[in-house]
């Protein structure tokens, strides 16, 4: 862990490099284009669901979630405080005080040796979405073990299908695929 905490404190702070560190093994990927699209384009639509939903939450994009005393730290592609959002508002989080993130997401354009799952279970996150590209896995926190599940818990009322149609669209016209959700939003409220 300390030698961990050398590394950490040597690179850059304005650096693209992501770190993931689990008992011993650190992990350094490099985010791609196609990782960043797909990143910033499921950002945008949680935080348009969150808005539309009239929810709180508090975005913690790649902040580095270190939890020295089990050994971890990540810095994730996003993660949200939702539902703990109150607890943690208008102040930094202290990962070992705080609860962990509500929600998790993980972009995996190219593998990786850490299994985020069982890494993101270790932390306690409730809700954990995997995004390959080309697939979206919803996993939730039963008993310490992420079960895939196909509704989001925190968007219980968005079928998994809106986020593959937004993101087809978003291709396209990023604008127009926020237009087209709210749309769609304003459709189910009547």
């Amino acid at each position: 862990w300390d030698d961990y905490l050398v590394i950490v404190e040597t690179l850059p702070y304005s650096r693209n490099a992501h770190l993931t560190y689990d008992n011993g093994t650190l992990e350094i990927t490099v985010p791609l284009e196609d990782h960043e699209f797909y990143r910033s384009l499921i950002e945008y639509f949680i935080r348009g669901l969150v808005e539309l939903m009239g929810l709180p939450i508090k975005a913690m994009g790649s902040t580095r979630l270190n939890y020295p005393n089990q050994n971890k730290s990540a810095e994730p592609d996003n993660a949200y405080y939702i539902q703990n959002q109150p607890l943690v508002k208008g102040r930094n989080v202290d990962f070992t005080k705080d609860p962990p993130p509500d929600l998790v997401v993980e972009v995996d354009i190219t593998h990786t040796d850490i299994s985020k799952n069982q890494f993101y279970s270790e932390l306690g996150v409730p809700e954990f979405w995997r995004f390959n590209g080309k697939e979206w896995r919803i996993y939730q926190l039963n008993d310490g073990i992420y079960v895939e599940i196909e509704q989001s818990p925190t968007f219980p009322m968005i079928p998994k299908e809106k986020l593959y149609e937004f993101l087809t669209k978003a291709k396209e016209n990023e604008v127009d695929a926020m237009r087209g959700l709210r749309t769609w939003w304003e459709e189910q409220c009547q």
